[in-house]
């Protein structure tokens, strides 16, 4: 897993790796200043274009002084520099990146405190005015000049972090921020990038190495980590020779009424799709015909009005409940049904989520390692309104030790809470997918992942990545604007053999 950093420990892998590889400051950044201008000179090739690099008089600005001079080396010859005077203090391989800067032709104009009359022409903004470190709002000179770019009808691109934004904690709902076209961010995402609020800032992110000792990064304590192909490789297991259905467990998918059968036909049919041996779906009398008809392979219990259907729970390696079930007291029956008579783990979904929220009493009944796969709206029903994203994560990362119990909560980069206090961030899936039905997809994926006796925590990343994955695989390659859940369900064992390839 790739550890992800906060701003503070970013500075500390710079600083290791100055100590130990060694390097000095200025070759580092003139290492991450060229790999700024690797990534853009091939995909800004007319060199034609007008640039203004915006620099403060950090590190930040230090690298927008070596991506300049750099770029000129490139042959990019329509180049200014302005410099953001809005402070007394300059770092030193700011200074000395200046130095080298006027060895060149490249025009050097400064914005001084106070000024309040700006003008920019040029076709492309570079951001290198503040970077990592900021941790307060943007006031005074660099909010007015920001709000004058964001103004501007500009390609921005922003050198490793939007001036203004912040990597990490809670970023205040009217603060001002750069809005980038692209960051190209140096080693790796910052956290704040895979959360929404990072939406309106940042339209595009491209990560660039620089370097940093990956030893270090690797020790570093953390509970934020990036889920990559090669952890889900390790994961996920191949099938042998000689196994049989029983080898693939036999799951039960508790889900649908009358006008909703279609979620419980995606999650049971996304259960059976992702392996396991036998999927039986527990459904009303009117979704049999259809249950039959669209899935032949899948087994059932009908489910009858105000009873509780008589469930032979010992059959079932997993249980998923609550696509299309509804919010009626047949719904907390049925939980608590499964929460006296099963003690397994158990995936909790949609309307079984809602009605969780509504019985807060049932959440520490839960069975050890059960795993709740809340969106935004389902999370705040069950553990509280959030004012942002942040405030969201650090209370999924509370209530999955407290319960212990994983969550799964559903988003752009899908983060799973353990128990043991981490937040694995997804890195797979992509806009066409934002349909109704996925999230009963999803459910189907982990509990047949469930079945087929992965542990809890294995199910959760390896039932989002590749339920991420087969929508890329059907989106990405065609440019499709929308991918549907049932053409994902086709598309998961394909997904799965490649991962076992």
């Amino acid at each position: 897993m790739l550890p992800l950093l906060t701003a503070k420990q970013i500075r500390e892998a710079d600083a290791y790796t100055i100590a130990h590889e060694p390097i000095s400051s200025i070759n580092l950044m003139e290492r991450a200043s060229k790999a700024f201008v690797g990534w853009f000179i091939n995909h800004f090739q007319d060199k034609k274009q007008s640039i203004a690099v915006y620099c403060g008089t950090g590190n930040n600005g230090g690298d927008g002084l070596a991506i300049a001079r750099i770029l000129t080396d490139h042959g990019y010859k329509k180049l200014q520099v302005k410099i953001t005077l809005f402070s007394d203090k300059a770092s030193d391989d700011f200074n000395a990146n200046l130095e080298r800067l006027t060895q060149t032709a490249i025009p050097v104009t400064e914005i001084k405190a106070s000024e309040t009359k700006f003008e920019e022409n040029a076709d492309i903004i570079i951001d290198a005015m503040l970077g990592s470190g900021l941790n307060k709002p943007l006031e005074g000179d660099y909010k007015n000049l920001i709000n004058y770019l964001n103004n501007l009808d500009k390609t921005i691109v922003a050198v490793d972090v939007p001036t203004g934004f912040y990597t990490d904690g809670e970023i205040p709902k009217d603060a001002a921020i750069l809005k980038s076209d692209i960051t190209i961010t140096f080693q790796q995402p910052k956290v704040n990038f895979l959360l929404p609020e990072s939406g309106p800032y940042i339209n595009c992110c491209e990560i660039v190495k620089i370097g940093l000792n990956e030893e270090f990064i690797q020790s570093v304590d953390t509970p934020y980590y990036f889920v990559e192909e090669t952890d889900i490789r390790k994961i996920s297991k191949s099938r042998k020779r000689f196994s049989n259905k029983g080898t693939y467990g036999h799951a039960l998918i508790i889900a649908g009424k009358d006008e909703t059968m279609g979620a419980a036909l995606l999650a049971s049919s996304a259960c059976a799709n992702t392996g396991a041996g036998l999927t039986t779906a527990c459904i009303p009398q009117s979704g049999l015909m259809a249950l039959n008809c669209s899935m032949p392979e899948v087994m059932a219990i009908i489910r009858k009005e105000e009873e509780t259907p008589d469930i032979p729970w010992d059959k079932f390696a997993a249980i998923g409940v609550g696509p299309g079930l509804g919010k009626s007291t047949d719904t907390l029956q049925l939980l608590n049904a499964i929460l006296e008579n099963y003690k397994k783990p158990i995936v909790i979904d949609a309307d079984a989520l809602n009605v969780l929220g509504e019985n807060q009493q049932l959440l520490t009944e839960l069975p050890e390692g059960s795993i709740l796969t809340p969106h935004m709206k389902e999370f705040d029903r069950l553990f509280g309104e959030h004012d942002n994203w942040w405030q969201r994560i650090q209370t999924a990362k509370a209530k999955a030790k407290e319960l212990n119990v994983y969550i799964v909560l559903k988003n752009d980069y899908t983060i799973t809470a353990t128990p043991d206090e981490k937040l694995y961030f997804n890195s797979t899936g992509n806009p066409a997918m934002a349909r109704g039905g996925m999230g009963d997809v999803l459910t189907g994926v982990i509990t047949s992942l469930l079945a087929q006796k992965y542990s809890p925590e294995e199910a959760c990343l390896l039932g989002v990545y590749i339920h991420g994955k087969a929508g890329d695989e059907l989106a990405l390659p065609n440019r499709m604007h929308v991918v549907l859940p049932q053409n994902v369900i086709k598309q998961l064992p394909t997904t799965m053999a490649k991962l076992n390839a």
